[in-house]
């Protein structure tokens, strides 16, 4: 079974500036609650690039490896999770909403784990993991608004 989640947030900022936020990786753990991304092939960049996130506390917790299966600067990356906790696909599209308006759109398609216990809980699941992940888009908002990533070349 696979598992959807859609979430969006308006970024009061170019679309230029609000890609470069989201391909910073190594500073994606300024405003994603307990992750810490780095790029393993190709700076993370690219069709063929991937990236590796841990979340947790400390030594407790999961790595989330991704290879980079569409790169459209300023608009669409999309990766194939290839570990073996987390599979399945995961997407960000940066719409142009106006003049240096934007909106980050964050969607994972996840093949849930453990079987029937993984269907059966994520109904319970599901709110919590949206809540984290809406709450680091607001902070992916105030943290691209206020300038933080350097805008660069795709």
């Amino acid at each position: 079974m696979t598992a959807t989640l859609v979430l969006r947030v308006d970024v009061n900022a170019p679309v230029e500036q609000t890609w470069a936020g989201a391909t910073d990786w190594a500073n994606q753990g300024a405003w994603m609650l307990g992750t810490t991304v780095r790029p393993t092939r190709q700076g993370g960049q690219g069709v063929g690039g991937a990236i590796e996130a841990f979340t947790g506390v400390g030594r407790l917790g999961f790595l989330d490896t991704m290879e980079i299966t569409v790169w459209e600067p300023p608009h669409r990356c999309h990766v194939r999770h290839t570990g073996s906790l987390v599979r399945g696909t995961g997407d960000f599209d940066v719409e142009a909403r106006g003049p240096g308006q934007s909106t980050f759109v964050w969607r994972e398609d996840l093949e849930l784990p453990l079987g029937a216990l993984g269907r059966l809980g994520w109904p319970l699941v599901k709110p919590v993991f949206a809540y984290g992940v809406q709450l680091s888009l607001k902070r992916f908002a105030r943290w691209v608004e206020a300038g933080r990533p350097a805008t660069r070349a795709a």
